[in-house]
């Protein structure tokens, strides 16, 4: 990724490449006494509980430069790995980033990467107040440390879904495991024939959705509006199934999930059918649609009740009746996770 007039990384070395990418963060968040530039952050959530969570992305598992634009990446790092903190109810407030890089890449090159970083820490008034950058032998590696805030009473775990509780996810899904397949599908097209151009704007909502993900920081928000506080939480990062197993899981409840009432958007239940995928399928085993799934008191049904932005998909159950699938005709199937897998 060097051109004859960009810059090689070995002449500014590790603190001047520092420097260059991190020089346009500003520290937004009071909490956030001391960023980059010294030996470590100095954090002080004076109030509530700190929430830290850890993700990393790994060229040619996560992402693929064959299509995935530099800025987008850095955005996505980042919207990707604050959604788990909205997942617990709480604010994030400050990101590490580290980075690991071969020679091939430029100044201007992680320079773009951080520009998208930089943009989503300002959307979601996050600062970056440290991290490290060292050599790759083989590819690229992002790390995102993210740390939070909110008042232990706040705090949303996986584990307090109860009997009777109701089952709501937020926006649509299965968009973003199209959009991958999208992009694989003409990635194997360009390399067969490298003059055939894509056609993609039919595609563009599935493509955002999975370059370029949002993460829910108005539903978090909207809790608090609507005087509704869940009684468990996970965010959709692996698929639907393995979502509502992980819950069920920590609950120790089981669950009968609704297919009829799975949200899809148009776009893509059109393009599953297309492709000769079952569209249901995307939503259950797709993930990185890093919506929220959440389950509330059958009291507080009603307030949700024609919102745009949540779905009644499901109930929890006992848990000796496990997680169930119940689909449009009315069969019963054992709910599968089939999403991505770590190892």
């Amino acid at each position: 990724m060097s051109t004859e007039n960009e810059t090689e990384i070995n002449e500014l070395g590790e603190f001047g490449l520092i420097d260059v990418l991190t020089n346009n963060f500003p520290l937004i968040n009071e909490s956030s006494i001391e960023g980059v530039g010294d030996d470590a952050a100095i954090i002080q959530h004076v109030e509530g509980t700190t929430v830290v969570s850890t993700d990393m992305y790994v060229e040619g598992v996560h992402f693929d430069f064959m299509y995935t634009p530099l800025l987008h990446l850095g955005y996505k790092c980042i919207t990707g790995s604050i959604s788990d903190i909205y997942a617990m109810n709480a604010r994030p407030e400050q990101v590490l980033v580290s980075i690991a890089l071969t020679s091939k890449f430029t100044v201007e090159t992680i320079k773009e990467i951080y520009k998208g970083m930089e943009t989503a820490c300002l959307n979601y008034g996050v600062d970056l107040v440290g991290g490290d950058t060292t050599t790759s032998k083989a590819g690229m590696v992002i790390s995102v440390t993210v740390l939070g805030s909110a008042y232990q009473e706040d705090l949303v775990l996986r584990s307090g879904a109860k009997v009777n509780d109701v089952l709501v996810v937020t926006g649509d899904l299965g968009a973003a495991y199209l959009g991958l397949q999208i992009l694989e599908r003409e990635k194997r097209v360009y390399l067969a024939e490298p003059n055939m151009q894509p056609e993609l704007k039919q595609f563009e909502y599935l493509l955002k959705r999975q370059l370029r993900p949002e993460a829910r920081k108005d539903i978090y928000e909207g809790f608090r509006a609507l005087d509704i506080h869940p009684t468990a939480m996970i965010d959709i990062s692996d698929g639907l199934s393995s979502e509502i197993l992980h819950l069920c899981k920590k609950s120790n409840v089981g669950c009968e999930l609704l297919e009829a009432n799975i949200p899809l958007d148009p776009i893509t239940y059109n393009t599953a059918i297309g492709l000769g995928i079952d569209p249901t399928l995307c939503a259950l085993s797709g993930g990185e649609d890093y919506e929220l799934l959440f389950t509330i008191h059958p009291s507080d049904a009603e307030k949700i009740k024609n919102h745009p932005d949540f779905t009644i998909i499901g109930f929890m159950t006992e848990p000796e009746n496990k997680a169930i699938l119940v689909t449009k005709s009315g069969n019963r199937y054992p709910l599968q996770a089939q999403g991505w897998k770590h190892f």
